[in-house]
Formats: structure tokens, C-alpha cells, sequence
């Protein structure tokens, strides 16, 4: 049986802080991507998930993102019966304030299966 949600926080280039709800069976980690104001783009680890899986994610998982500075508060919800899905990249706008109008992307990433990989669990 799947753990409960956990929470955790980060920031980004910028300083935005983001608040991250994750499954700890399932999520490796959360980056985000921004535009720096020489005009490249950055990516961020916003959290790392530092537990070791302890069974199976179940069939369907959940991941919330929210910047409440910024007016991003979206939620993935994933069925992957398989396990197949690897990474989620999710694309935003932020709504509105000073920088309305900017792309906020996340990328969502799955712990690597330890029996796929030849690894022990």
C-alpha cells in the first residue's frame, strides 16, 4: 500500500518559493524551469526526495505544485498501472502580478525502478 502525500518546500532562480505535495514511493524529484533576465533559461531542483521507496506507488499518482507568489497552484494526477511514465513536464503561465505573462515549467521526475535497473531494492 502506497504512503501518505508528503510535503516539501523550495525556491526558485528568483527567489519564488514553491510548496511541493508528492507520493514519496513514486517522486525522485521537482525542477523548475525560468527565464533569467539576460534572456537563457535556468532549471532548479526545487526538492529532492531523500526517502527510500518502501512499496509500490499504486496504479494512480498525485503531485501539487504551488507558488503562491506567482498564482501557480496546479495538481497532476497520473493512472500508470504499469509504472511506464518516468517524467512529467507540466508548463505554466504565471496569471498575473509583476510577472504575469512569464512560462514556469516543472518537471516532475519518477524514482528509477531498482529492478529494471539491475539494482537491489
Amino acid at each position: 500500500m502506497a504512503r501518505h502525500n508528503r510535503e516539501g518546500e523550495g525556491e526558485d532562480q528568483h527567489g519564488r518559493r514553491y510548496i511541493i505535495g508528492y507520493q514519496p514511493d513514486w517522486l525522485q524529484q521537482v525542477k523548475v524551469a525560468r527565464g533569467l533576465d539576460n534572456g537563457r533559461q535556468s532549471t532548479k531542483i526545487l526538492i529532492r526526495n531523500s526517502e527510500v521507496p518502501l512499496g509500490d506507488p499504486g496504479p494512480r499518482v498525485r503531485t501539487h505544485i504551488a507558488a503562491p507568489e506567482l498564482g501557480i497552484d496546479v495538481e497532476v494526477t497520473l493512472r500508470d498501472e504499469g509504472g511506464v511514465v518516468r517524467r512529467i513536464i507540466v508548463e505554466t503561465v504565471v496569471p498575473e502580478g509583476e510577472e504575469r505573462g512569464e512560462t514556469v515549467s516543472f518537471i516532475v521526475s519518477r524514482i528509477p525502478d531498482a529492478r529494471r535497473d539491475g539494482r537491489a531494492l
